[in-house]
């Protein structure tokens, strides 16, 4: 499985962007597909987290301003951010568990100027 993360960007403090991550085999069988993020000198953290079911799950930090969904029929992982905030800036990865097979996108960069 192939993902290619897009839709970051340079955003003012208070703004919104979407990302997406477009896979390259149905995500159907996918169980668990998640967002992650890394800020320079910082380990990489999960953001949110979708299970083929819906169940999704966020971090304290992004719950109330983000939104996880994916779309089965187009193989495609979304991330709604509202409200940025400066501390937001990161490098944004997307990650797919299928079975024993866990696979990464190549991140797309998010900047958030206050």
């Amino acid at each position: 499985v192939q993902l290619q993360a897009s839709g970051g960007g340079l955003v003012q403090a208070g703004g919104s962007l979407r990302l997406s991550c477009a896979a390259s085999t149905s995500i159907t069988s996918i169980a668990d597909m998640g967002w992650y993020r890394q800020a320079p000198g910082k380990q990489r953290e999960l953001v949110a987290s979708i299970s083929n079911l819906g169940n999704t799950a966020y971090a304290d930090s992004v719950k109330g301003r983000s939104t996880i969904s994916r779309d089965n029929a187009e193989n495609t992982l979304y991330l709604q951010m509202n409200s940025l905030k400066p501390e937001d800036t990161a490098v944004y990865y997307c990650k797919a568990r299928r079975l024993f097979n866990v696979y990464w996108g190549q991140g797309t960069q998010v900047t958030v100027s206050s």
